[in-house]
């Protein structure tokens, strides 16, 4: 499977600039606002179980500035948190803001990390907004790359992955040629063929994206 090295660099360089102006903020990760932060948040976690007072790991893939760590320990008190990034400026300012723990009142523990372990896997993958911002690169390239690292979800995962991206379905004139609009039909079907039965389109939320469930065949065993 390609490396997609000069993808992941530039990516890498984009976000570390972002951060380093706007600090631990929602435009710090290029988000407008934490309101639409935490509601991408809420349909990305409808993966993760019913039962709130479960135990289970869960990895923020692309995590920036850990703003999911919050919200998953409110809701989900018994998880085990996994922030990881590309962008070392990120995890430093994750670090600063949420400091890796272990509480007595509960089990929840957060965890940051740079590089994924060979062999490692979580019980989840949550990933928003990685999937947004292509920059200069080639829109079948970075379809590809798209494909490539759902893939790398599919193999790290033993229960299930979400992720959200740009919906083709945005009006033309609020388009912008920096950034990448999926079509959701089209990453349906393919999640679908490629990974599991159980696939959940959610594009009924107020922002121009969409979210996609993958739960793996095994999810309600």
């Amino acid at each position: 499977m390609p490396t997609h090295k000069k993808i992941l660099d530039a990516v890498n360089t984009y976000y570390t600039d972002k951060v380093k102006q706007f600090g631990d903020s929602p435009q710090g990760v290029d988000w407008n606002s934490e309101e639409s932060q935490v509601l991408r948040f809420e349909q990305l976690c409808k993966l993760l179980p019913q039962n709130k007072e479960e135990q289970f790991s869960v990895l923020d893939y692309g995590c920036g500035y850990g703003a999911m760590s919050e919200y998953v320990s409110k809701n989900y008190p018994n998880a085990k948190y996994i922030g990881y990034d590309i962008s070392e400026e990120m995890i430093k300012k994750a670090k600063e803001k949420y400091p890796s723990q272990s509480t007595q009142k509960t089990n929840q523990k957060i965890e940051w990390i740079t590089e994924i372990k060979e062999n490692a896997t979580f019980d989840y993958v949550i990933a928003s907004g990685i999937f947004s911002v292509k920059l200069k690169e080639n829109p079948q390239e970075w379809h590809q790359y798209i494909l490539d690292t759902l893939s790398i979800f599919n193999t790290i995962t033993l229960k299930g992955f979400s992720f959200n991206c740009l919906t083709s379905f945005s009006d033309k004139e609020y388009m912008k040629e920096h950034l990448y609009y999926a079509n959701p039909m089209e990453l349906f079907s393919y999640c679908k063929t490629n990974f599991s039965r159980y696939v959940a389109l959610l594009h009924d939320y107020p922002i121009y994206e969409f979210c996609l469930l993958i739960k793996k065949n095994n999810f309600y065993e």
